[in-house]
C-alpha cells in the first residue's frame, strides 16, 4: 500500500504546529517556607524532599511489640488499603489522557455476498451476484495546536503525583496512629501498676486502722477514711481498665484486626519519649507529603485552565485509511489495495451562549480555590511543627517538676502513716497525704505519656524523622 508523498508532508507539518501552550505560566507561591522556626534554634530553610524515605521511625521507642503492630497495620489496615487504591485509579487515569498524545490506530475486515437488483438505475435487467472482501487500517489523530490535550495530560500527571502524596500521608498519619495509641496504652498499664500496688499499701493502712479501733485506740471515722481511700483506688483501677480496653480496640482497627480477636499483653513499663535531635534542620518540614500533594493540585489546577482556554480555538484532526478490497482474485495483491487521507476536519464552535467564558472562570477560580488550599496547609503544616516542639520541651521541663512533686509527696505519705502509728496526728493527715501522693504519681505517668504522644505528633508534623 502505497502513501502519496504529500499527504506524509502534510500529516508532518501539522504534527509540528502542536506546539502552543494556553495554560499560564505555573509561578508556585515563593514565601511558603520561613527562615526559621521560633520554637528551637538552629533551623534553616531547605528544598523539598517529600519524596525521601521516612524508615521505620517507631523504632526509637525500643519496643518489638509497637514494631509488630506498625508491621500488621501495613500489611492489613483498610485505611491504607483505600489511600493505595485511590492512587491507582490517579495513575491509570493519567495513562487514559496520555493515551490522547499518540494517534489511535484500529484495523478491521468485512467479508460479504451480494445480489443486486435487475431493476436498479442502469441494472439493464441484470442481478449480478458478487463477492465482497476487504481489509484495512485507520488512523485518526487531532493535532493540539493549542495545548488541550498536553494540559489535559499534565493536569492527569499533577494529580496522580498529589495521589501519591496522600498516600504517603495516609501511612504517616497511620503510623503516627498506631504509635500514639500504643503510648496512651503503656501509660494506662504503668497507671493500672501504680493503683494495683496503691491499693496494697491503702489495705495495709486500712487493716492497721481497723487493728487500732478494735484495740480501742483509733475511732470509727478513721476506719471509715480508710475503707473510703481504698475504694475509691479499687473503683479507679476498674475505670483505667475500661479505657485500656478501648484503646486496645482502637488498635485492633488500626492494624485491620477484628477487637474481639485481638489483645495486647499488659506491659506495666511506660515507653520512654526519644530524644530527638535539638538541631533539626526544617527541611524536614518540606518532606510533609501534604504539603507536596496540594502544591501538585494547584499545577493541575493551572494546566486545567489551558484546557479551558483551548476550547476558544478550532479543534483539527487528521485521518489516515488504507487496505485491500476485492470482489475476486488475490484480495492482497497491489491492485486490490486503496488508501485515502482523511477526513481532516477543523472544528470551531462560534456562539455558544458564554459557556466556554463560563468554563474559564471556572477554571480560575477553582486554581484560586486549590491555591487558598495549598497555603492554608503550609500554615497549619507550621503552627502543627511549632505546636509539636514547643510541647516536647515544655513537657520535659514539667516532668522534672512533676518527679520531684511525686517524690515529695511519697515521702509525706510515709510520714503521716509513721505520725499516725505513733499516735502524733489523727488518720486525715495520712488520708490526705495519701491521696496528694496518689495523685502526683498519676499525675507525672500521664505527662510522661503526653511526652510519648508529643513526640509521635513532632515526627508527624515534620513529615517523617531525618
Amino acid at each position: 500500500m502505497g502513501v502519496d508523498r504529500r499527504a506524509a508532508a502534510l500529516l508532518l507539518t501539522g504534527l509540528s504546529l502542536a506546539g502552543c501552550s494556553m495554560a499560564p505560566a505555573y509561578r508556585p507561591p515563593a514565601n511558603a517556607v520561613p527562615q526559621s522556626f521560633k520554637e528551637v534554634e538552629g533551623w534553616t530553610a531547605a528544598t523539598p524532599g517529600d519524596q525521601a524515605s521516612r524508615g521505620r521511625w517507631w523504632e526509637a521507642f525500643g519496643d518489638p511489640v509497637l514494631n509488630d503492630l506498625e508491621a500488621r497495620a501495613e500489611q492489613a489496615s483498610p485505611t491504607l488499603a483505600a489511600a493505595l487504591a485511590r492512587y491507582d485509579q490517579a495513575r491509570a487515569a493519567a495513562r487514559v489522557e496520555r493515551a490522547d498524545l499518540f494517534p489511535q490506530v484500529g484495523v478491521g475486515g468485512d467479508a460479504s455476498r451480494q445480489r443486486l437488483s435487475g431493476n436498479r438505475f442502469g441494472g439493464n435487467g441484470t442481478a449480478p451476484t458478487y463477492d465482497d472482501f476487504s481489509v484495512g487500517a485507520t488512523l485518526d489523530y487531532e493535532l493540539d495546536l493549542w495545548g488541550r490535550i498536553r494540559n489535559s495530560v499534565k493536569a492527569a500527571r499533577a494529580d496522580a503525583q498529589a495521589s501519591g502524596g496522600d498516600l504517603a500521608s495516609a501511612r504517616l498519619s497511620l503510623q503516627a496512629a498506631v504509635a500514639d495509641a500504643y503510648a496512651r496504652l503503656r501509660g494506662l498499664d504503668a497507671e493500672a501498676e501504680l493503683l494495683r500496688q496503691t491499693v496494697e499499701a491503702f489495705d495495709r493502712a486500712y487493716r492497721l486502722t481497723t487493728t487500732r479501733h478494735d484495740g480501742g485506740i483509733a475511732s470509727g471515722i478513721d476506719v471509715n477514711r480508710a475503707k473510703t481511700v481504698l475504694d475509691n483506688a479499687r473503683a479507679q483501677i476498674s475505670a483505667v481498665a475500661n479505657e485500656r480496653a478501648a484503646t486496645e480496640h482502637e488498635i485492633a482497627a488500626l492494624v485491620g484486626a477484628v477487637a474481639s480477636d485481638f489483645s495486647v499483653p499488659v506491659h506495666a513499663q511506660p515507653l520512654a519519649a526519644p530524644e530527638l535531635p535539638a538541631g533539626a534542620p526544617s527541611e524536614l518540614l518540606q518532606r510533609r507529603p501534604d504539603i507536596a500533594a496540594a502544591e501538585r493540585r494547584m499545577f493541575a489546577a493551572n494546566a486545567r485552565i489551558g484546557v479551558a482556554k483551548a476550547a476558544f480555538f478550532p479543534t483539527v484532526t487528521l485521518g489516515l485509511s488504507g487496505g485491500y478490497q476485492a470482489t475476486h482474485g488475490d484480495v492482497f495483491s497491489k491492485a486490490s489495495s486503496f488508501w485515502g487521507l482523511g477526513p481532516a476536519s477543523a472544528l470551531l464552535t462560534l456562539l455558544d451562549g458564554g459557556r466556554r467564558r463560563a468554563e474559564v472562570k471556572m477554571s480560575r477560580a477553582a486554581y484560586e480555590e486549590v491555591s487558598a488550599g495549598y497555603r492554608e496547609t503550609v500554615l497549619g503544616a507550621f503552627r502543627q511543627v511549632e505546636d509539636a516542639i514547643a510541647a516536647n520541651r515544655h513537657l520535659a521541663d514539667q516532668a522534672v517538676s512533676q518527679r520531684s512533686a511525686a517524690t515529695a509527696a511519697g515521702r509525706t505519705s510515709e510520714l503521716a502513716l509513721t505520725r499516725y502509728r505513733d499516735g502524733a496526728s489523727d488518720y486525715l493527715e495520712v488520708v490526705t497525704a495519701q491521696t496528694d501522693a496518689l495523685e502526683a504519681q498519676r499525675a507525672l505517668l500521664a505527662v510522661e505519656t503526653q511526652r510519648m504522644r508529643a513526640s509521635v505528633a513532632l515526627v508527624k508534623a515534620l513529615g517523617g524523622p531525618a
